[in-house]
Formats: C-alpha cells, structure tokens, sequence
C-alpha cells in the first residue's frame, strides 16, 4: 500500500492522493494492481499521449494488472490537460500533478511511494524507451525470486551531445563498476522494474535529478540485491532535452562517489590512504639515502595524509556497520 508521504513532499502535492481503482460498492477494498508504471512528465503535451497508448497497449496484452501513474512535474505546455483527459479515456491512469517542479527523482521517489503494485516500473516519456518490453521486464521478477530488478541495458546511445556523453558515460560506468565489484551493461537507463518492497528503504536517497537511476542502481548493488540487465533499444527522444551536460555529469559523478561512500566508505577512501602512504614511505628510504636522517616536509606530508585518510575511512566504515536500517 503506498506508504504515507514525507513532510517535504507536501509541497509537491496538491492534496491526499485519491485512491485508485474503487470498485463499485461502497466499502469494498480497491482492487490492487500488480505492477504500477510511473511515468514522470515534464512539458510533454506534444507526445505524452502517444507514449501512454504504447504503455497501455502493451500491458492490455500482457497477462498483468495495472496502473499507469502519471506524474506532471508542474510543466508549463498542456501535459495537464493532455493527462487529465487520458483519464478519462482509459480505465488504468492515475494523474498526479505537482504543484511545482521537483524533477525527475522527486516524481520517481513519491510515485514509488504511492505506487499500489507489487511491482513499479520506471520510464520516460519522450519516446525513447521501448516500452513495449515492459511486460518482459515484469515477467522476469515474477518468475525469478532471485532479481530484485531489472534494468532495460541500451545498447545504442542516441541523446544529445553524443561526442561527450558515449565516453563520459563510459568513464562514469567503469567508476562505479570499479568501486561496486559489479559489471553495470547501462548504469543509467531509466527503462526498469523492481520490487517495490525492496526500494523503499532507499528511495530517501533519491537525489531530485536525473542521476536518481543511477542511486537506484547502486543503492541495490551496495546492499546484494541481484540485477539483471536486458538489452533494449534507444531512439531519438520527441521534444526539447532536459539534460545539461556538464552540470548532470557533474552530478552523476558526485552522486556515485556518495552512494559508494554510504554504504562502503572503505572502497573509496582506502586506496587513495594506502597509496599515499606507500609513496611517502618510499620517498622516505629515497630521502634517507640521499640525505641521512633528514626528511623533507613533503614526505612527511604524504604519510602524515595517508594516515590521516585512512582514519577517515576506518571511522566512517565504522558508521556504516553500526547503522541500523539503510
């Protein structure tokens, strides 16, 4: 059931959320959908709809209950409009409007926590996703108890600033497989499902952006949750991109350093620690030859540094183990 709404949240939220999918007689429980897709949407009027007859005919098909939940992250075009309406046109959509911009994790996080289904996926609305493949991803959990998610891998990369993006994201991608010990095919599709069980105890962590995938992905690896990755394909988005380039990869390069460093500090800094001490120690035998029983300043910087870091991470590793809860 969706769980209650944090203090913060309420001003994102125009009132209590309705419940959805009442059944005919009064006091009777709501009918529970097995998979909720949320579907965040920012000044998307021109093609949202398209986008929500692909979801809805995929999930018609398939053998699974459902809800589309629909979040307007406060644009300033007609998506409103356009998703109010489709409510009233198909039987499965539940419109959430904002009552301002809290981005795309904000809207992933509180649809995630108001989501009826067992299962919740993630997507986007600029047609990118091949959303068709969203009952294939929901079938895997069903019939693996062994995933906790599934994540849709792009094996082509079609946004813009394409020069930069394929070998940011490459250099991005290797740095947290490095610091996880996993191998991540895409680190931040925004195409997934998982258990909506196991998310909640790191939606919290959601920064408000775009690298909320990103935190997912890592949150779940971090703590032996197992994923699997299935290749999807990628088009050409509709509309105006929303992604700044060097202020997103900023933020996607802070955001995995963080997520690493909360829950295994020692990855992070303890390499760093051991090898300023190796290389003070070693200048120290250099200087000592050199010049017996003198040490400069800048070799006992680096030891001094190395020791220093390494507390660091010893105390923070200490943290994270006597943590109760995530």
């Amino acid at each position: 059931m969706p769980v209650q709404a944090h203090p913060a949240d309420a001003a994102y939220l125009p009132a209590p959320v309705p419940a959805a999918h009442q059944s005919g007689q009064p006091g009777e429980a709501p009918t529970r959908p097995y998979v909720t897709i949320v579907l965040p949407c920012y000044n998307e009027g021109e093609h949202v709809l398209q986008e929500i007859d692909r979801i809805t005919a995929a999930m018609n098909a398939s053998e699974f209950t459902y809800e589309l939940l629909c979040i307007d992250d406060a644009s300033t075009d007609n998506t409103l409009e356009v998703l109010q309406q489709a409510a009233r046109d198909y039987a499965n959509i539940r419109v959430m409007p904002f009552r301002r911009n809290g981005g795309s994790g904000t809207a992933r996080r509180i649809g995630t926590q108001q989501a009826l289904g067992e299962i919740v996926v993630w997507t986007d609305a600029d047609m990118t996703y091949e959303n068709e493949k969203i009952p294939d991803l929901v079938r895997i959990l069903r019939d693996d108890p062994s995933y906790d998610q599934v994540v849709g891998a792009r094996t082509t990369e079609e946004g813009t600033h394409k020069w930069a993006r394929v070998p940011a994201k490459w250099l991005i991608r290797k740095i947290a497989e490095k610091l996880s010990n996993q191998t991540i095919p895409d680190l931040n599709s925004g195409l997934r499902a998982f258990r909506r069980e196991v998310s909640l105890p790191y939606l919290r962590l959601l920064p408000p952006g775009f690298s909320c995938v990103t935190t997912i992905t890592l949150a779940f690896l971090s703590n032996q949750h197992d994923i699997k990755y299935v290749p999807t394909t990628y088009a050409k988005r509709a509309g105006v991109s929303k992604f700044h380039f060097v202020r997103d990869a900023y933020r996607y390069i802070l955001q995995v350093l963080r997520m690493v460093m909360y829950f295994d500090p020692l990855k992070v800094l303890m390499p760093p620690a051991l090898w300023l001490i190796v290389i003070g120690v070693v200048k120290a035998i250099v200087d000592m030859v050199r010049h017996p029983f003198y040490f400069p300043a800048s070799t006992v910087l680096l030891i001094v540094s190395g020791i220093m870091i390494g507390s660091l991470a010893l105390l923070s590793d200490l943290v994270v183990r006597s943590r109760t809860g995530v």
